[in-house]
């Protein structure tokens, strides 16, 4: 079991479809298109920002919690399932859910106690998540590791109107915070072994060189685990050569 991190744009879910074809495994994908909080979370952020700037300093997002909650329900779920069964690549996992709570509370998005809460709430399942599976943790987490600048042109790509900062400037404080959570967050994760892309210098979406070199990345790391044996190497180098020729 593979597992995906990384802030808003690093191109998880797009690494995932092509790892995913390329290993011949399953894919789970982080719930977008199905989140009816998303939107109205954003929408919230904005208000609770321009209430604290008309000067009421306690004001929160009403939709924080909520939205919290409703992530750390479905990448439960998600992992439960996955941990379950062998060869499957997650678009984003349970393990970096804490970072958005974190960062919704120290920006007053969300209050204290309703951290607390939710911390709760997540010790509680991942004290269970053993229990529910033969896996005990991913076999590899892949951190896809981007900068500010290109977070911004793919998410400006990808289009979705209210993770603009043109369209709500508070965005700006919003993805600088994760940007500096998330090389806390890779400098401490220990729940497997963690493999970080530089997502700047590889554009394995669109770049087939740059693909391939990120797949070896993630093979030969496989194979320095036990995950993968000398015979699928050299059948996914044997793919690799195809690949150049049919270009």
């Amino acid at each position: 079991m593979i597992t995906l991190s990384g802030i808003i744009g690093s191109g998880k879910s797009s690494l995932t479809d092509i790892l995913s074809a390329e290993l011949g495994t399953k894919a789970y994908y982080e719930p977008v298109q199905d989140n009816p909080v998303l939107p109205i979370f954003y929408k919230g952020n904005e208000i609770a920002a321009q209430k604290r700037a008309a000067g009421d300093k306690e004001a929160t997002n009403p939709y924080a919690y909520l939205l919290q909650t409703f992530f750390l329900n479905r990448r439960f779920s998600m992992i439960k399932t996955a941990m379950r069964e062998d060869n499957n690549i997650l678009d984003r996992s349970i393990y970096e859910d804490e970072i958005f709570m974190k960062i919704n509370t120290e920006m007053g998005n969300a209050t204290d106690v309703e951290y607390d809460i939710y911390k709760s709430l997540l010790n509680n399942m991942m004290e269970e998540l053993p229990f529910a599976s033969h896996k005990k943790s991913p076999d590899l987490m892949i951190t896809i590791k981007v900068s500010y600048e290109t977070m911004l042109k793919r998410i400006e790509k990808r289009g979705r109107d209210y993770e603009l900062v043109e369209k709500d400037p508070s965005l700006i404080d919003y993805y600088h915070r994760l940007l500096a959570c998330y090389d806390e967050w890779m400098a401490k994760y220990n729940a497997s072994p963690l493999l970080i892309i530089d997502g700047d210098k590889y554009d394995f979406v669109d770049n087939l060189s740059d693909r391939v070199q990120v797949f070896d990345m993630i093979e030969n790391k496989l194979h320095e685990l036990g995950n993968l044996s000398d015979v699928q190497m050299d059948q996914f180098h044997t793919q690799h050569e195809k690949l150049f020729k049919a270009q």
